[in-house]
């Protein structure tokens, strides 16, 4: 992987659900809203100063919302943070960079 330039999307891992459930309260919070299904189903990471991790999230019926999650460097000790997100995604909508 090159420095600063996003990976290739993959399949979400146990470590991508982990991360999206640690932000899922702040994406509900900013939302106003509960959603009944969290489910990560792909990523896509880029490392910089920390990793920022872009995740497509199944939250319900045929909704999808894109996450990114900034996770610091291990030194830093801080938590994950929901940098940005987009809902009204569809299945089929490519993760790129927001």
């Amino acid at each position: 992987m090159m420095c600063g330039a996003p990976s290739a999307t993959q399949p979400a891992t146990a470590e991508t659900q982990h991360i999206a459930d640690q932000v899922r309260s702040q994406l509900e919070e900013k939302e106003n809203k509960k959603f009944p299904v969290f489910k990560a189903v792909s990523f896509k990471s880029q490392v910089v100063a920390g990793t920022n991790y872009f995740i497509k999230v199944h939250v319900g019926d045929e909704e999808f919302v894109h996450l990114r999650v900034f996770q610091s460097l291990p030194h830093e000790n801080k938590p994950l943070t929901l940098s940005n997100y987009q809902t009204n995604k569809a299945k089929h909508d490519e993760l790129t960079y927001f």
